[in-house]
């Protein structure tokens, strides 16, 4: 467990405020001279009109309540199963919220928290997840409670369900009715045995009508309108015949499926795509290596590459310690405390051109404005996820546009998954935003990309570990996604 203390100086803040603020111009940012020279200038037009918002209505007094200037405030990080002491704020990680802590949970509901605060709260869409049962009563229990994502659903209305329950109970019907109304839900029949499918979306402009009034949204684009463009492009190419034996087979057995009127041929189906998906990121991962290299010749370019499979992940690296590259490395089979080191060096270190990430592991909570450049190896089920991946590099403090490559591979589940991504940003956009979105990407020049078609098949490189000693190699888990509870 770790103690902050903070003392605040908040009686100075009084003695510079002028009674009211007539308008957010760079005349009323007079009223943030109080703030150290440091921390001004890095604060944006968005964040300096925030900070100006708050003080107009007397915002410094409501601090004032919270962090009183004669008392120190005691935080409380809590790093495992352990006691909680009588701090004013306790901050505990996601991963301690488990059916096996259950002394930290009892102590947790006999907090009488007065203020919760749920970050990437996203986290607490699945219905039956065990952290979403235990986040649940904490938030409604709480005298004021604030959920903060930058994707509230990542690509189905049914994952919004838990996060208006904790904020609004029953506002929007019970789950039944939500998902009937919101969800297109609807009975399957898998043989004799039915079941429940809430995978669908309907009546999306009416939730999203619904949802404003019980979520402040903010695009990228309406608060960070300096931050230069993310440039989407799409390298479609053709794998070579030896590359895609196991691959054409699985299709070959998926479309005989689809034919079959055996009862179990859905359940057999999602078994197939699943191993598809391992097969697409195996047939794929020679031209993958090749684009590396390929980007690689210009000294002076740094760049993410996101891959899923560890097969993936693993052909990157390949390419980087061959081409005798410094890199970094971030997947989920290390302890996460190595990740602030990481970054750190791929940041401020010249010589580390490349950072070979996972896209559960590291897409989110990173970041990397030191690449220009974006490759996303394998694509993922949702446009979340993607999202978030994208901007670890097109965020505050990105000087250069972010040129976003997109690897798919013709004839392989790379076009399918394509097309489910830009259904489900549909939805989502129409959700959230208002409006009908898409991955928009231009396709790449295809003669300029002829050359991954003639990709060798990829097989594991066993010379790896010996040419590990000529370059940085490290791995990185990350599990880090908090949310705070803060009393008052």
């Amino acid at each position: 467990m770790w103690e902050i203390i903070i003392m605040p100086q908040v009686h100075n803040v009084k003695k510079s405020l002028t009674p009211q603020i007539a308008c957010l111009t760079s005349e009323s940012y007079k009223q943030l001279d109080f703030l150290p020279d440091k921390l001004k200038a890095k604060l944006l037009p968005f964040q300096k009109d925030g900070i100006t918002f708050a003080l107009k209505r007397d915002g410094y007094r409501e601090i004032g309540k919270f962090l009183p200037p004669e008392q120190p405030v005691h935080i409380t990080v809590l790093r495992n199963e352990e006691r909680i002491s009588t701090s004013k704020v306790t901050v505990l990680g996601y991963g301690l919220l488990t059916t096996d802590a259950q002394s930290l949970i009892d102590a947790l509901n006999n907090q009488n928290f007065k203020v919760v605060i749920v970050d990437e709260s996203h986290y607490m869409k699945s219905r039956n997840a065990t952290r979403s049962k235990i986040l649940l009563p904490l938030v409604q229990r709480a005298k004021r409670a604030i959920l903060l994502t930058g994707t509230p659903a990542l690509g189905r209305p049914e994952e919004l369900f838990m996060q208006i329950e904790a904020l609004f109970p029953q506002k929007f019907g019970t789950w039944t009715d939500y998902a009937k109304r919101y969800c297109n839900a609807h009975v399957r029949y898998f043989g004799k045995r039915s079941q429940w499918d809430c995978r669908g979306a309907s009546n999306l402009n009416e939730l999203h009508q619904l949802l404003s009034d019980i979520m402040i949204r903010r695009l990228k684009t309406e608060v960070l309108t300096q931050l230069p463009p993310k440039i989407r492009q799409r390298i479609p190419f053709d794998l070579p015949s030896a590359a895609a034996k196991e691959l054409n087979a699985s299709f070959e057995e998926w479309e005989k499926l689809m034919k079959s009127p055996n009862s179990d041929a859905t359940v057999t189906v999602m078994g197939l795509i699943t191993r598809m998906f391992k097969q697409t990121a195996i047939a794929k991962a020679g031209a993958v290596k090749d684009y590396i290299k390929m980007m690689l010749q210009n000294d002076s370019l740094k760049f993410l590459v996101f891959a899923h499979h560890l097969s993936m992940l693993q052909a990157c690296t390949e390419a980087v310690i061959e081409n005798k590259t410094r890199y970094i490395r971030i997947d989920g089979s290390v302890p996460s405390s190595e990740r602030i080191r990481l970054v750190n060096q791929f940041q401020k270190d010249p010589d580390t051109r490349v950072a070979i990430l996972s896209i559960q592991a590291a897409g989110q909570g990173l970041t990397f404005t030191a690449a220009s450049h974006v490759v996303f190896a394998e694509l993922y089920w949702d446009p979340g996820h993607i999202k978030q991946a994208e901007d670890r590099a097109h965020r505050i403090g990105q000087c250069s546009s972010v040129n976003i490559h997109y690897l798919i591979a013709n004839g392989t589940l790379d076009t399918l998954m394509w097309g489910m991504l830009n259904r489900k940003a549909q939805v989502t956009g129409s959700t959230l935003n208002g409006r009908k979105e898409r991955l928009q990407a231009e396709e790449g020049d295809k003669e300029k990309w002829d050359f991954l078609q003639f990709a060798e098949a990829w097989t594991p490189n066993d010379c790896c570990e010996e040419l590990r000693k000529d370059v940085l190699f490290t791995h990185v888990r990350l599990n880090l996604f908090f949310f705070s509870i803060v009393i008052s």
